[in-house]
């Protein structure tokens, strides 16, 4: 594609609104990217960004270019991430994305995997968002709540995690225990996700009044911390407690489906098919000697 390299480049300085950030995101000089940005605007014969004292910003011209070529990036990573994917040895990157809370387990794991297969460098991305597999950003996903949908992706029952609603003593100690007719004059913990997938939340969105909602995290590893810290009520899954005072006890309608994602692409590459089998040969070892786990 010609021109690409400066394309690519005003789509960095877009994202980053600087030329040290774009330079840092691209691994470059900052004085290749001005050269970048001068050369494009030169041939394009418009002006893509208006140059300010704290940075760039764009002009009408240099938003449309950069959808482009965020698009036409994002296309790049997805191919990359396939070709890497690709191969009947079980070798090169795998990447794995799960909830944070989830780490504890997947590390020994993973671990475990790279024994068998010492040819596997291993990338654990524990995040709240979504990644997307159609662009490349991940060989596997660990998701929760609803089955997913997106297109082209093939989704797996994992496992399923029931969930009760817990108290710290030391809420309990300030604000008196709490009863299920009296939930709606207590202190929750909420995740910050407002569309959050997870049943417990869309409980809790049901249930519970907004102005009820006093501590608010962006993962469920941060929000377990605040209801061991006695921040306000929250969910637990059943044997991670940690001492916490139950509230009320798990409900079917706050147990949690746990899927495996792969893209369909890459989902019967001898890479992906082994993750796959012990990810699952560990599922049956939690089923059987964790509490609240079972199996779809």
């Amino acid at each position: 594609m010609d021109h690409w390299d400066e394309i690519r480049t005003a789509y960095h300085v877009a994202r980053a609104g600087t030329v040290s950030g774009a330079a840092e995101a691209l691994g470059i000089h900052h004085a290749t990217v001005i050269r970048h940005i001068d050369a494009l605007e030169a041939r394009l014969g418009v002006k893509l960004f208006q140059r300010h004292a704290r940075g760039y910003a764009l002009t009408e011209a240099g938003a449309d270019l950069a959808q482009i070529a965020q698009t036409t990036e994002e296309q790049f990573s997805q191919l990359a991430g396939r070709l890497t994917g690709q191969g009947d040895d079980v070798t090169g990157a795998l990447v794995i994305t799960a909830l944070p809370s989830f780490s504890a387990r997947l590390a020994p794991v993973l671990a475990a995997f790279q024994v068998d297969h010492p040819g596997i460098a291993v990338r654990l991305l524990t995040d709240a968002r979504v990644f997307k597999l159609e662009y490349g950003e991940a060989h596997v996903a660990l998701r929760a709540g609803q089955a997913p949908t997106e297109p082209d992706n093939v989704a797996q029952p994992f496992l399923d995690l029931s969930f009760g609603l817990y108290a710290a003593q030391s809420y309990v100690d300030r604000y008196g225990m709490p009863t299920e007719d009296t939930l709606h004059t207590h202190r929750f913990i909420g995740f910050s996700e407002l569309k959050s997938r997870a049943p417990v939340m869309q409980w809790m969105t049901q249930h519970i009044p907004a102005e009820n909602i006093w501590f608010q995290a962006s993962d469920d590893a941060a929000m377990h911390a605040a209801l061991i810290a006695g921040a306000g009520l929250g969910f637990s899954a059943r044997g991670a407690e940690d001492g916490l005072i139950e509230v009320l006890p798990a409900r079917s309608d706050w147990s949690s489906r746990f899927w495996l994602v792969t893209h369909v692409d890459l989902h019967r590459t001898a890479k992906v098919q082994a993750i796959l089998a012990q990810l699952k040969r560990a599922a049956e070892h939690w089923v059987a000697t964790e509490p609240g786990f079972s199996l779809p």
